[in-house]
């Protein structure tokens, strides 16, 4: 691994791509992967390929193209590519995106096949009740061995 990889990989840099910037930052409950300028398909397969870097079996991810300008067509598969990644490798996401995001991603349907939050705040926040929901239900068996 380089430095470049480790500096972008802690959230040191932004990555240039084509018209898009994308920015990463490694934060205590997950890796925040931001995304801004435009998506569409001169740039949709490089930007994917350099967000599933981020995908780390130990740490929830959130997409945040809520700043993104213009999301074509093909950033469609961007998302579904990454929620395919991310159920492969057991890594729970979350997508933060604009109204215009959404509907280009089917409105309503797109909150149904996938989680979407409003804001990084909240996504991080629904992170963490995740985590705390998770400590429940296993704290009873814990004791119940001990």
């Amino acid at each position: 691994m380089t430095i470049a990889n480790v500096a972008t990989r802690h959230g040191y840099g932004t990555f240039d791509c084509d018209g898009a910037k994308i920015r990463a930052h490694c934060r205590h409950l997950a890796t925040v992967v931001t995304i801004r300028g435009e998506i569409d398909a001169v740039n949709v397969d490089r930007v994917s390929q350099y967000i599933r870097r981020f995908i780390l079996e130990s740490n929830p991810l959130v997409l945040d193209v809520s700043d993104v300008s213009h999301f074509a067509e093909a950033g469609i598969s961007l998302v579904y590519t990454l929620d395919e990644d991310c159920r492969a490798a057991g890594v729970e996401w979350t997508l933060v995106a604009s109204p215009a995001v959404i509907a280009l991603l089917g409105g309503g349907r797109a909150e149904d096949e996938f989680p979407i939050a409003r804001s990084v705040r909240e996504a991080l926040h629904n992170v963490a009740e995740a985590i705390v929901s998770r400590r429940q239900l296993v704290l009873p068996l814990i004791k119940k061995t001990a």
